[in-house]
């Protein structure tokens, strides 16, 4: 399926903000995005995965995702990392490398651990998430609804590739709504 065929599909959905998501990334000259699978990212991952101009690369681990995103950006590309609340305790030592050479960074992380949160197990780390990247040294920005997300996105892919900085884009667990299993 092409992404325009995603797009589409998607159109019927209720909000459009993954749409408007994808369509700002790329226009930030996105051409690589490394994923641990998501619901949360679920659309963004398809439309991404569907455009043949972007490589993409299934993770096992968080990590893997930051080691990639600095190796595009030395071979004169740019990359997303998208990942969840649980995978920042995961690369929080990755996480010196970017900090520390100055390697552009944007990482977009689907919260857990708070609205109608369902898994105890996810509420340490949703709790934490914020504080741990702090810690390291990365900028953290937050969104909570879909718009907020795109211009934050936006901003913060500004602010990442023309600065040099690190920055990680919370996606606030109730715009991404319940999970139900």
């Amino acid at each position: 399926m092409s992404a325009a065929e995603v797009i589409s599909e998607d159109r019927d959905l209720a909000t459009e903000w993954p749409i408007e998501l994808y369509e700002t990334l790329k226009s930030a000259g996105i051409s690589q995005m490394s994923y641990v699978p998501d619901a949360g990212h679920s659309t963004l991952i398809r439309l991404f995965s569907a455009d043949p101009d972007v490589v993409t690369n299934v993770l096992t681990t968080e990590e893997e995702g930051i080691a990639i995103a600095a190796g595009a950006w030395l071979g004169g590309k740019r990359g997303v990392v998208l990942m969840q609340s649980s995978g920042v305790g995961n690369c929080i030592n990755m996480l010196s490398l970017p900090v520390h050479a100055r390697i552009p960074l944007l990482v977009l992380v689907t919260m857990r651990g708070e609205w109608a949160e369902f898994n105890p197990w996810q509420v340490p780390m949703g709790q934490a998430t914020e504080s741990a990247l702090k810690a390291i040294g990365v900028t953290v920005l937050r969104a909570e609804s879909g718009p907020d997300l795109v211009e934050t996105v936006a901003q913060a892919a500004t602010m990442a590739f023309d600065a040099d900085q690190q920055i990680a884009v919370l996606i606030g667990q109730r715009l991404l709504g319940r999970k139900k299993w």
